[in-house]
Formats: structure tokens, C-alpha cells, sequence
């Protein structure tokens, strides 16, 4: 068997053959845009699948769907896949009937809504099936699975990797797009693109050369910058897709407010409503350098603002590439609290002003200075709140009243949970993991004297098991917002709790 084209022939290629990929993904995809015609879309297929030609445009299939259906196995995917490649290369050909790719498509979401369907399963479906037509496709096309909590690709020995590709390198290298695109899902597409391909590339280099650790070792180092920000944009747009821009620009602040509690609210707020147009902007661009071009952009404003205030961040910025000074700043640990002399809460009247939003934000970014060990998630709960109580309360009849009583309840409720989750948050990241479970067992023990020995080793399982997955930085959003929702909800015992209930 040859080895596919896609090792070869696309060792970090750009320009013509990016940007034709890129747009037939990007209707593969997703069915986003205004319908123009049973033409139009097979005629724009048809040109991509005759630019790219057939090995390339199935290798693309495979990442965009493994991409769209991230919980799919990959004998679904390859199932769509061929069916996909197959209709492009029947409909595609010279003299092929002008009828023939609406018909083939047709075929493919009557299969898709048959109780045996081979594809990608997606609770979605029968609510699409239920429509006819167009409408029937455009629906379906529009499923996609939410993001996984956490990758769960874990990169082989190079021995193992070699041994797979020597045995079938068609095989391993759509096992490989598979598992990847669909742990990374998050990622926009031509950053997802660029790692892949990179990585495939070191593969069927390093592999066959007759030092394949040295060779290893140098095209890891040569790829680490593309690799990271497929980790990091994965977990920055994962943020933006739960959160949204308003909440996102929140959860940035929160972020630098922990790495610098000293800062002023006046210096770091305009760069986490930056970061979020970044984001907003790239996640679901296709713009071939859209996530590289703009981070760094905004790299360089964070140092320009921030290093000369912070001894941390000045030396994240002293590098030349400024993506791995963006790693750097990211990677950096909340520092010691900061005390913030007289915080103010906001008074009723800017609550339900038009500038309620950001009078909300000043007062939490100055909570999270004191508390910076608390996580995101957390924070994003006290948000949440927040933003209920002004719903509910500035459109009451008795605002102040309403304002009041929540003020109060907040008042009571916020302190004890703040308390225990910047010390469980404080330990575990001072500590390694070993002690820390041994200062929490040690903790709980004092706390509940009579609990018997199987009891406390399951609460210290369970805490420690919310410690290593929500207390580090850019941890899971959806996955932690959950976890820290059944912390309330078993803390208000079962009674009416403002943050319990947020959303």
C-alpha cells in the first residue's frame, strides 16, 4: 500500500490550497449560510473536490466531521466519510446528471434518519427527520456535538506511533485525524489543520530516517508552536462556545486579576474585552492565520500594559515569539491575595443603570483579587448570579426592595463558600498532590470527628477529584460549572440558595 498523499505532500504548504480547503470545510461543516440553490452547492463541492482531488478532500472530510461529531467512534466516522467522498466522486465527473448530487444527498439523510443508520448518532436526529426536503438537510446538517470536557487524545510512544504507520499508514493516519480533530473540537479549523498536518508530516519524515529519535526530537521542538496553540485555542474557544462574549470578557478578567491582583480594574478590563473580540473573532474563522495573527496582536497590548507592573509577566514577555510569551502569561499560577482597600459594593442605582454590567465586573474583578485562588467556575456562578438578581430585580416595582433582600442573602451566602474554596483551591496549588489529599483528609478529620474511615475516603476523593480538575487554570468550563453546582446545591440542603440557583 503507498502512503497517503496527505504525508507527503503537505509538509506546512499555505496560500491556494489552504484557502480552497478551508471554504469546502467550511460547507461541509455546517449548512450556516443562506441557502442558494440545489446548483450553487454542487457546483461549489464539485470545484473543491476537483482542486483538492480525492485523498485530500477525504482527509479534510474526516477532520471536519471528527470535528462537528467530537463523541462519534471512528467507524461512524469513516461510514459518513465514505459516503460523503463517494457521492463528490460519482456526481463530480464529467457529464454526470445535473440532478445527481441533490438525489445523492437526499439518499444520505433519508440513511441518516433510518433506524439502523450507520452515522454518527446525535440526540438531534429525529427531530430532523421529522422535516422533509431541504429543511430536513439543512437541519441535519446543522448538528454538532458539544465539545468533550477534557481531550482525551493521549499522544503514543514514538515507537508505537511508527509501528502503526509502518503497518498501515492509511490507517493510521485517519485513526490519527479522527482522534485528534475530534479531542480537539474546539480548535478553529486551520489551526486544527496546520497541527495535523504537521503532525503527520513528522510522522512519515521520522519514521523512515535512520536516527528516528533524534529526528523526533527535532521536528517536536520545530512544531511546538503550533501544537500549543492547538491546546490553548481548544480550551479558549471551548470557554467562548459555553460562555459566550459577555461572560468570556468575565472569565479573561478573572483570569489576569488572579495572575496580578495588584492591578487596576482600568488597566485589565480593556484587554479582557480584547481578548474576548479575539476570540469572538477567530474560534469559528476560517481565515487561515485569523487565531495567530490577532493572539499575538494582543500579546503584545498585555505586555506592553502589564510587564512592567509584574516582574512574572515581564519575563513571559521577554521572549521573541509572542504566542510563547501568550503560553507563558497563561501558564502562570494565581499569585498572593491582595487586600483592596475599601471595596464598594454597587449601589442600587448602578446596578440597574446601563452600566450595570460593568459596575457588576469592577466589583467581582476586586473580589477575585482578594479570593484568587477561587476558580473560574466559581466565579462565573457568583456572575451568573448576578446578572439574575438584575433581571429579576430592576424590572420589579419595588427595585431597592428587591435589591435589598437579595443584597442581604448574597451577603450571607457568599462568605463561607468563598472561605472554603480559596483554601481547598489555596492548598492544592501550593502542595503536591499526595500532601495535599493528606492535609485534606487531616482537615476533614477535624471537621467531622465521627465520620467513619470509609466516609472521609470518599469525601477526599471527591474534593480532591474537583481540586485537580477545577482549581488549575483554564479547567473544563461546562464540566466545572457543573461540578460546582452540586457543591452548592449539597451546601444549601436542599433550601432556597441565590447561588445554588444561578444558572
Amino acid at each position: 500500500m503507498g502512503f497517503p498523499a496527505l504525508l507527503f505532500g503537505w509538509r506546512r504548504e499555505t496560500g491556494s490550497n489552504m484557502r480552497a480547503a478551508l471554504s469546502l470545510m467550511l460547507l461541509l461543516a455546517a449548512v450556516r449560510a443562506e441557502h442558494r440553490g440545489k446548483a450553487y452547492v454542487r457546483d461549489k463541492v464539485c470545484q473543491e473536490f476537483k482542486a483538492l482531488g480525492k485523498e485530500d478532500f477525504r482527509t479534510l472530510t474526516i477532520i471536519a466531521n471528527s470535528r462537528k461529531f467530537s463523541n462519534a467512534t471512528f467507524e461512524e466516522i469513516s461510514h459518513l466519510v465514505h459516503e460523503i467522498v463517494s457521492l463528490a466522486e460519482t456526481c463530480c465527473t464529467e457529464g454526470a446528471d445535473p440532478s445527481c448530487y441533490d438525489d445523492g444527498s437526499s439518499a444520505l439523510s433519508a440513511k441518516s434518519c433510518s433506524a439502523d443508520s450507520p452515522f454518527p448518532s446525535h440526540p438531534g436526529t429525529a427531530g430532523c427527520c421529522a422535516h422533509e426536503g431541504l429543511e430536513q438537510k439543512l437541519c441535519l446538517a446543522a448538528l454538532r456535538h458539544p465539545p468533550q470536557d477534557l481531550p482525551r487524545y493521549l499522544q503514543p510512544s514514538n515507537e508505537e506511533i511508527c509501528q502503526a504507520f509502518k503497518k498501515d499508514p492509511k490507517d493510521f493516519a485517519d485513526r490519527f485525524l479522527h482522534d485528534y480533530a475530534s479531542s480537539y473540537s474546539q480548535a478553529p479549523l486551520p489551526v486544527l489543520l496546520g497541527s495535523t498536518k504537521s503532525f503527520l508530516s513528522m510522522v512519515s519524515t521520522c519514521c523512515i530516517s535512520q536516527a528516528p529519535t533524534a529526528c523526533f526530537l527535532k521536528e517536536k521542538l520545530e512544531r511546538k508552536t503550533i501544537s500549543l496553540l492547538t491546546l490553548m485555542s481548544n480550551r479558549v474557544c471551548s470557554r467562548f462556545t459555553a460562555y459566550g462574549k459577555d461572560k468570556l470578557t468575565f472569565s479573561y478578567l478573572t483570569s489576569l486579576a488572579q495572575k496580578m491582583p495588584s492591578a487596576s480594574f482600568e488597566d485589565i478590563f480593556p484587554l479582557a474585552e480584547d481578548a474576548a473580540e479575539v476570540f469572538s473573532q477567530c474560534c469559528d474563522s476560517v481565515a487561515e492565520d485569523c487565531m495567530q495573527k490577532k493572539l499575538s496582536e494582543h500579546t503584545a497590548k498585555v505586555c506592553s500594559m502589564l510587564s512592567a507592573q509584574d516582574a512574572r509577566f515581564a519575563n513571559c514577555c521577554k521572549g521573541k515569539n509572542l504566542m510563547q510569551n501568550y503560553f507563558c502569561i497563561l501558564a502562570l499560577p494565581p499569585a498572593p491575595a491582595h487586600k483592596v482597600p475599601d471595596t464598594q459594593k454597587p449601589s442600587n442605582e448602578q446596578l440597574c443603570s446601563e452600566d450595570g454590567p460593568r459596575h457588576v465586573k469592577r466589583y467581582l474583578f476586586e473580589l477575585v483579587q482578594e479570593y484568587p485562588s477561587i476558580p473560574d467556575a466559581f466565579f462565573g456562578k457568583i456572575y451568573d448570579a448576578s446578572k439574575k438578581v438584575r433581571g429579576e430585580c430592576c424590572s420589579a416595582k419595588d427595585s431597592a426592595a428587591c435589591l435589598d433582600s437579595k443584597r442581604q442573602q448574597m451577603g450571607e451566602e457568599l462568605p463561607p463558600f468563598l472561605e472554603k474554596t480559596n483554601q481547598l483551591c489555596g492548598q492544592y496549588n501550593k502542595l503536591n498532590f499526595l500532601d495535599f489529599k493528606k492535609r485534606l483528609r487531616e482537615s476533614l478529620t477535624q471537621t467531622m470527628p465521627e465520620a467513619s474511615p470509609e466516609l472521609l475516603g470518599q469525601l477526599v476523593e471527591q474534593q480532591a477529584d474537583f481540586a485537580s480538575t477545577c482549581c488549575p487554570p483554564n479547567s473544563p468550563p461546562l464540566y466545572c460549572a457543573s461540578k460546582v453546582s452540586s457543591e452548592l446545591e449539597a451546601a444549601c440542603k436542599g433550601g432556597s440558595c441565590l447561588l445554588g440557583s444561578a444558572p
